[in-house]
């Protein structure tokens, strides 16, 4: 069974292969649509950290309070709380910004407006149910949970260090994802989004196999599209 795992990058999309779970490539697209055609085929299950699905209410997604909810204290802020619809749709900051504030009554920052277009990227294949929504950090401490010796999940470092780092590779070894040396293409790739890519393709074998986990555990929101909105891990 083949499953592949996929972070935003600077480059683009960086993606990790497993098959069977056991690590079977890394790649770089440039666009999502890109990784789709040529890196995706033959996959039972595609793992974004990417929010899919978006609400047209002000309200935020019950997938975001619930994941960001289950992560130790002090770090649920990594759980990207996702705006509606017209905000992300918004092609400058200072129009999403405006929109934020009229339809939420709170702002966004430049920083969460960068992520948008990649969001409208997955957005355009919402109906591809293979595309699921992972989040890393929800996904490493499950991870944890499995592997208590090597990081407890209230443990776990941040991921841009190097304790972070090193942890977040012992665990994926535990698992039996061992990360070569060489990517290829994916070489260049920031550590901590070949990371972040290679989990999602763990939570990704874990959907394909129905063991994964959702938030909330009982998903009832959906988009336009009808598609449940969740987090799985």
């Amino acid at each position: 069974m083949r499953v592949l795992g996929v972070d935003g990058c600077k480059q683009g999309w960086v993606t990790v292969a497993l098959v069977d779970g056991r690590f079977a490539g890394a790649g770089v697209a440039a666009s999502f649509a890109d990784l789709l055609g040529r890196l995706a085929a033959g996959a039972a299950i595609v793992g974004v950290d990417m929010p899919i699905g978006l609400r047209d209410q002000a309200s935020g997604r019950a997938a975001d309070q619930s994941a960001r909810a289950s992560l130790p204290a002090g770090t649920g802020s990594s759980v990207f709380p996702v705006p509606p619809r017209p905000v992300v749709e918004a092609s400058t900051w200072e129009a999403a910004l405006a929109l934020a504030r009229s339809l939420t009554g709170k702002g966004i920052s430049k920083q969460s407006f960068q992520l948008f277009a990649k969001i409208r990227e997955v957005d355009a294949f919402v109906r591809d149910l293979r595309i699921r929504e992972v989040h890393p950090e929800v996904s490493f401490r499950h991870l944890a949970e499995e592997h208590p010796t090597i990081a407890a999940p209230a443990a776990i470092a941040r991921k841009k260090t190097w304790k972070g780092q090193r942890q977040r590779f012992e665990l994926l070894a535990a698992a039996g994802i061992h990360l070569p040396t060489e990517l290829g293409d994916a070489s260049h790739i920031p550590p901590d989004d070949v990371l972040d890519a290679a989990v999602a393709a763990w939570s990704a074998a874990r959907i394909a196999a129905g063991k994964a986990v959702s938030y909330p555990a009982q998903p009832s929101e959906r988009d336009r599209s009808e598609r449940l909105l969740m987090i799985e891990a």
